[in-house]
């Protein structure tokens, strides 16, 4: 069952491939728009409202979600997320290749960051009424759909993000219960995540930001209560844990 076009939502992450598509999206969609980034690049079109924040700095974080009080979202989606981190640190292929400064790294954007979003945004949705929270996760993070090992730092970073997504849901459902709260595997986007990994995708396994926002729209207007705390593909299909 699709739902209607929520009237405000946050996109956290903006502008990056996937945000900033989210954004256009959904307001083209009539949905007033919360754009939260770190880069000043976010678009500034008709319903999107730039909004500064810092994954790394949860003062930023907290200020972003008052900015927000008076007109709060009804679905928040974060959109944050590295697999190569910063100095070029690429995905480990094998344990003899761990650091741990790497690995805190990994935990500290794609676990932790997310995690204190949803400390300070989750208390902003609606109790009355139908809302989403979401965060961009990853197939890999199943740990009973691992075949094939190595990435040891981002898989075990989205297994721990799903499990806070479950946590997460539990907690919400007990003042909302009307809320979802989930994890969302957006596959193979064209963007600076995947691009040094794109070389032996199969054709047809690459999709622009574009197609992939209309996916999680998608997916996200089909969500009910009782979705809340699973991981789902851009297809719509329940992702294992």
């Amino acid at each position: 069952m699709k739902h209607q076009p929520f009237e405000r939502a946050a996109i956290v992450g903006a502008s990056g491939g996937i945000g900033r598509a989210l954004c256009r999206a959904l307001a083209e969609r009539g949905t007033k728009v919360w754009a939260l980034s770190r880069s000043p690049t976010t678009d500034r079109t008709a319903g999107i409202d730039p909004l500064p924040f810092d994954l790394g700095d949860e003062k930023s974080i907290a200020l972003a979600a008052e900015a927000m009080q008076a007109s709060p979202p009804q679905l928040v989606l974060v959109c944050t997320g590295a697999l190569t981190l910063a100095d070029g640190t690429g995905p480990e292929r094998s344990y003899r290749q761990l650091d741990g400064a790497a690995m805190a790294e990994a935990f500290r954007i794609n676990t932790i960051g997310p995690a204190l979003v949803a400390k300070h945004m989750l208390p902003l949705l609606p109790r009355d009424e139908r809302a989403v929270f979401g965060a961009l996760s990853a197939r890999v993070g199943s740990i009973s759909d691992n075949r094939l090992g190595g990435w040891h730092s981002y898989r075990a970073s989205k297994a721990a993000l799903n499990m806070l997504v479950r946590n997460f849901a539990i907690e919400l459902a007990r003042t909302h219960r009307q809320a979802s709260v989930v994890a969302l595997h957006p596959g193979t986007v064209d963007t600076g995540l995947s691009e040094p990994f794109q070389a032996n995708l199969p054709p047809g396994q690459l999709t622009t930001p574009a197609e992939a926002a209309r996916h999680l729209l998608d997916v996200v207007y089909g969500l009910t209560p009782a979705d809340s705390g699973k991981a789902f593909d851009w297809q719509g299909e329940e992702i294992p844990s």
